[in-house]
């Protein structure tokens, strides 16, 4: 007798599309549609684990040819969806970072910002004249730090952070004057990128970040009466008006790269659709992103378990109207479900969170080393500082907490390498423990990404033209 297989569970995940059954390879976040001879493999390991090739092939020769049903057999164990008792490939999270590909650098140019928006997460947050801005000595360490810790980089990327970055418009210029030809002389790309609250736009601010091809995303919450709840000056007053204004000036003039528009979800906030309409359709922002606040310092604020429901929910039908859309080769500018579709396509596995700590860290006013820009101010020590480097011990040791999913949860979960215990923030803000993976919407992603994989299905399926069109050229500049 042969070796006993069993189903690899942790591996597969079956969804139903239409009349078609996929399956999701979560080793790879690849998707396959399943062929007859396959699923009944499955159901029958399912239903009847530890049974032989042997065993198998009498029960489906009658139906299929039994070198088809080796063959099958054969890929199965190779993928990994079967287990012959060998062992399995260590997870990709098991790995220890010891590189680090820094390739984005944050820099937090000023502490002050002239709104005072009640949901605010930034621990360094001080008002409009108590900021603290870095200097430019600061930022020119942090770039010749960049390109002394990862020289070997195909392309870098600058990212200008507040407080309201706009309030040290001069610093950025001076920032992006060294830049352009330090990266020059090493022949090597560099690109730009702001999130901005907007009213300190002007047609000249504007014209030059066009100039520098600056990727903008704009702070704004949706229609007035959404946008002007929390999104206020220091006095109290709402801002839809100013930062409506400004950002039509900035949509009827920018051409060099497409503008999204940033929202954040908080208590009482769940209208997904209209805010979207609002902002991509009557506004014109290219794409509309969404971010839900569930742990924010301000318990005030955060989104109830029934209304991180809601949204997940109205993400979804949101969504129905993308794949419409798609199929009739249109893009709706709804950035949550193209970067769901972009990780599907192009079998995107994680195993941390985001880029945080490894090719990304911000850099605080005095030049410190964050793990992010939502960690500048905050009680995480520093990693280095532009002056000695990188600690990339300390970095190491931190990131090889997250890495290990030992009694996490995460260990078998279908979703973890798309999701990879979220992100660090929202950790340090619900559990004081930016290590500990946010379980407490676990549910609601594994469906989205289900979702996700029924749209991109279909897509594909129906019009793959979209992918070329729309997804693929995102990972272009």
């Amino acid at each position: 007798m042969g070796a006993q297989l069993n189903l690899v569970e942790q591996n597969l995940h079956l969804v139903e599309v239409s009349s078609r059954r996929m399956l999701f390879h979560i080793p790879s976040s690849s998707l396959f549609e399943l062929d007859g001879l396959t699923a009944q493999l499955i159901e029958l390991l399912r239903s009847r684990p530890q049974q032989t090739a042997e065993q198998l092939i009498v029960e489906l020769q009658e139906q299929f040819p039994v070198e088809q049903i080796s063959d099958s057999l054969r890929e199965m164990v190779a993928l990994e969806l079967v287990t012959d008792g060998s062992p399995l490939t260590p997870e990709i999270a098991l790995k220890k970072v010891t590189e680090f590909p820094l390739n984005t650098l944050v820099l937090n140019v000023n502490t002050g910002c002239n709104l005072s928006c009640s949901y605010c997460y930034k621990e360094d947050l001080d008002k409009p004249s108590e900021g603290k801005k870095m200097v430019f000595d600061t930022a020119r360490q942090s770039i010749e730090m960049l390109i002394k810790e990862s020289p070997n980089e195909a392309r870098y990327n600058i990212v200008f952070f507040g407080g309201e970055p706009l309030s040290n418009f001069g610093l950025i210029e001076q920032v992006v004057e060294y830049s352009e030809q330090r990266f020059a002389e090493l022949n090597k790309p560099v690109d730009f990128t702001m999130t901005t609250n907007a009213t300190l736009l002007t047609e000249e601010k504007i014209d030059w970040l066009n100039q520098h091809r600056f990727g903008i995303s704009i702070s704004m919450d949706g229609p007035k009466a959404i946008h002007d709840k929390n999104r206020i000056t220091v006095g109290g007053q709402g801002t839809y008006d100013v930062v409506s204004s400004k950002a039509k000036m900035l949509l009827s003039r920018y051409n060099s790269r497409p503008v999204g528009a940033r929202v954040t979800l908080t208590k009482g906030i769940t209208d997904i659709r209209g805010i979207w309409d609002h902002l991509f359709n009557e506004l014109g922002f290219a794409e509309v992103g969404f971010a839900p606040v569930t742990s924010g310092d301000i318990s005030y604020y955060n989104l109830s378990d029934e209304e991180v429901a809601e949204v997940f929910s109205n993400m979804k039908l949101l969504g129905e109207e993308y794949l419409q859309a798609a199929l009739e080769h249109r893009n709706i500018g709804f950035s949550n479900m193209h970067q769901l579709i972009t990780d599907l396509h192009e079998g995107n596995k994680k195993a941390l969170p985001c880029g945080a700590g490894v090719a990304m860290l911000a850099v605080d006013h005095e030049g410190g080393l964050n793990l992010c820009h939502r960690f500048t101010g905050s009680d995480l020590n520093t990693f280095g500082d532009v002056q000695t480097g990188m600690d990339k011990e300390r970095l190491g040791a931190f990131l090889d907490q997250r890495l290990d999913r030992t009694n996490t949860g995460c260990d078998s979960c279908r979703i973890r390498n798309l999701c990879s215990g979220g992100c660090y923030h929202e950790s340090y803000a619900r559990y004081e423990d930016p290590t500990q993976p946010t379980y407490h919407y676990c549910d609601l992603l594994r469906d989205w990404v289900d979702f996700g994989i029924e749209v991109y299905s279909r897509i594909m399926a129906e019009n793959p033209a979209f992918i070329d069109s729309y997804i693929s050229p995102r990972r272009a500049h």
